[in-house]
């Protein structure tokens, strides 16, 4: 995810100060990566210098002064831009886990056990999102389906490749 995109697109709602911003962020986008607050001010930073926000006023209380940001025009044309922009599927052409299972069977191991560990940890991971999906809002259970999908894409996948064993044991070491 582009941090600066989704910064300035919180701040088309109006000004805000760092910190609103990294609450804003986190509440919305960080459930499992919050950001650090110097993400978000290098961030600003560099969103500042490039032209895309600019300073709307400093404010001081019982700490340090607060400045507060407010997305310019070039800022609204860069999100526009970003948003019309699709993201690149993303492709497992070359995947750790088909290397491992290789691997496996050029060394005699059982590709079977690689498979089934892999299986056995897909599951785990799918239950675990099951249960944070039901006590989830709305995006939290958007974002669950998205990662069970892929999951389960990868279930079949290892599925298919158990049935072909064989295949692959003769391809690879021939």
């Amino acid at each position: 995810m582009s941090i600066g995109h989704t910064l300035l697109g919180l701040l088309e709602k109006g000004p805000s100060h760092g910190y609103d911003l990294k609450r804003a962020y986190d509440e919305r986008f960080g459930q499992d990566r919050p950001l650090h607050y110097g993400q978000v001010y290098t961030t600003l930073s560099r969103l500042l210098r490039n032209g895309l926000v600019e300073e709307a006023g400093v404010e001081s209380g019982d700490g340090p002064e607060r400045k507060r940001y407010a997305i310019t025009d070039a800022g609204v044309t860069d999100v526009e831009h970003w948003l019309g922009t699709p993201e690149k599927p993303e492709l497992y052409l070359q995947n750790t886990l088909y290397s491992k299972v290789v691997l496996a069977l050029l060394s005699g191991r059982s590709a079977d056990d690689v498979l089934d560990v892999q299986r056995a940890a897909h599951l785990t991971t799918m239950r675990e999102l099951t249960k944070r999906k039901a006590h989830g809002d709305l995006a939290d259970q958007l974002i669950c389906d998205h990662a069970l999908f892929h999951l389960e894409a990868d279930l079949r996948w290892l599925e298919l490749t158990a049935a072909r064993l064989g295949q692959l044991k003769r391809a690879v070491t021939r």
